[in-house]
């Protein structure tokens, strides 16, 4: 998956580091945070609502990945290694999303060695995620390949 969705718990000096490079911005339901494909420009910390994680699958098509609330991490794959955004994300309701700049989202994990730590424990549940929606997916050949878009992979 191309995003991490669990909430983090920072420290004090790193949530005043955090206050001093984000954007907060308001999404109607429905407002995109990011597009499959677009260049990577940082991560979204989801602050209230849900953002639906989407992958589009053909042309007008869109599977419903997961669902993150407050304390989602959305981009952080991709911000960590430079590569356009794999997934498209939509407010599933008003949301408000904190924007972290890459460069400046680089420096603080540069700075400050404990939330490295943190973003690499979240990059290593993500992937075991990734591991067990395929054993899932691969479990069940039966199953049909695209879902209604109200039901996300389990």
């Amino acid at each position: 998956m191309a995003s991490l969705l669990k909430p983090v718990t920072l420290s004090a000096d790193l949530l005043q580091a955090l206050q001093e490079i984000k954007f907060v911005r308001r999404f109607p339901k429905g407002g995109t945070l990011v597009y499959q494909g677009s260049v990577v420009r940082g991560v979204y910390l989801v602050e209230s609502g849900e953002v639906r994680v989407l992958l589009p699958t053909e042309p007008g098509e869109k599977q419903l990945l997961q669902v993150a609330g407050p304390g989602g991490m959305l981009g952080l794959s991709e911000s960590m290694t430079g590569e356009k955004y794999r997934i498209t994300a939509e407010a599933g309701e008003v949301t408000m999303a904190a924007f972290l700049p890459r460069e400046e989202f680089l420096r603080l994990l540069r700075e400050h060695c404990d939330f490295s730590m943190q973003v690499l424990r979240l990059l290593s549940e993500d992937l075991h995620g990734i591991y067990h929606k395929f054993r899932s997916i691969t479990a069940h050949p039966g199953r049909p390949r695209h879902r209604p878009l109200g039901e996300q992979l389990n």
